[in-house]
């Protein structure tokens, strides 16, 4: 009809991104914290996601996103024919980055994004020129700096990173945001975080633990943090509350141990209240990934173990700063958990912690990097 305006289409952003027992669940639930925010700006979000075991699909979907399943390739159809070095993590892809590139080449042409976001250590510069469409901008989300991108934005949310950790890595017109300031999370952690703050200005004791080590825990870290707890002086009081995602192979075993403890122990799955719970508790038990910073946000005191070989720089940055303490791995967690909580009881401890950690984040990076997206594409 003569009058009408046509509306422009809405900006387009695809994720490759993948959840597993091996990979966990922070690669997919970081990319659900951003893909979230850009819906709420009227952005359309789909996902590229392999079928793997322990995969989150479901839940993207019930967030809401499309998704486009990738299908889980038997071992003797995988086909590297390239002969190249790979990246350290290229097996957690389950196949081929050539065979990955053909797939997702073949759905970015059809969706022709404004940005694809890759957050997969399994990925790198050779399958980004493999599948990226001519006018489509790439944001690369990553923690290692071990492998080149074609990246027109680059994120690294780690504490120590510097920008020029990734010269040579990425084109030097790249946009390179390093650090924790930038780290992506939802917005209930900035929305907790003065109340959170505040209260800990009391300098509570340890009345209220959180123990999370991770959406998955493969290895069953959460019982042997249990069964170390059996050994330490604790309140009578203490409250314990053991985070896992129902993905957990270990969950089982979890709620029986969690019922022989002599404090008051729940275990709860899948929680939508995460940041309440990290406002509300006065120590943390976890590990050294990216649930980190929301602790540092809401100036939780924590208890690390590192879990993974790329923990092992994010613990010692956090422990150098006095912004939590690192346990080390599952064989030290015996031998330093009683001392730590110990020392963790005397009076201002807990609180210089707190306000350690508090410094690093404020939580604001999420909406940060949504304004650079918009900034360096203007979404066409």
């Amino acid at each position: 009809m003569s009058g009408e305006t046509s509306q422009p289409p809405s900006p387009v952003v695809v994720f490759r991104v993948d959840a597993s027992v091996e990979i966990g669940t922070g690669h997919v639930m970081r990319c659900l914290t951003l893909a979230e925010t850009l819906k709420a700006q009227g952005v359309q979000c789909h996902f590229l996601c392999r079928e793997h075991v322990g995969h989150l699909i479901d839940t993207i979907q019930a967030r809401g996103f499309v998704i486009h399943r990738l299908p889980v390739w038997s071992q003797q159809d995988i086909d590297d024919a390239s002969g190249s070095p790979q990246p350290s993590h290229a097996h957690w892809l389950g196949v081929s980055w050539q065979q990955d590139a053909e797939a997702c080449a073949t759905l970015l042409r059809s969706l022709a994004p404004d940005w694809l976001v890759v957050d997969h250590y399994a990925l790198d510069a050779r399958w980004e020129a493999a599948v990226l469409p001519a006018r489509t901008r790439l944001l690369v989300i990553d923690d290692l700096a071990d492998r080149p991108h074609l990246a027109h934005l680059l994120l690294d949310q780690n504490l120590g990173r510097q920008s020029e950790d990734y010269a040579g890595l990425v084109p030097v017109e790249c946009q390179v945001l390093a650090g924790p300031q930038h780290a992506v999370l939802r917005p209930e952690f900035a929305e907790r975080r003065e109340s959170s703050l505040t209260r800990r200005l009391r300098r509570p004791t340890i009345k209220r633990m959180l123990i999370s080590l991770g959406g998955v825990d493969k290895d069953n870290a959460t019982c042997r943090v249990l069964d170390a707890l059996n050994d330490c002086n604790l309140p009578h009081d203490l409250e314990i509350t053991v985070v896992m995602g129902a993905t957990a192979p270990w969950l089982r075993e979890v709620k029986a141990r969690a019922g022989e403890l002599p404090w008051f122990t729940e275990v709860v799955v899948n929680v939508s209240d995460m940041a309440r719970r990290m406002a509300e508790a006065d120590l943390a038990i976890g590990a050294a990934g990216s649930t980190s910073w929301e602790r540092c946000c809401l100036g939780l005191p924590t208890l690390m173990l590192v879990l993974a070989e790329n923990q092992k720089s994010i613990a010692k940055a956090l422990d150098m700063e006095g912004a939590a303490v690192c346990l080390g791995n599952q064989e030290q967690l015996v031998e330093g958990l009683s001392r730590h909580l110990s020392a963790l009881q005397v009076p201002h401890a807990l609180y210089e912690m707190s306000v350690a950690a508090a410094q690093l984040t404020s939580g604001g990076g999420t909406l940060a990097l949504c304004r650079a997206l918009n900034g360096e594409s203007k979404y066409r």
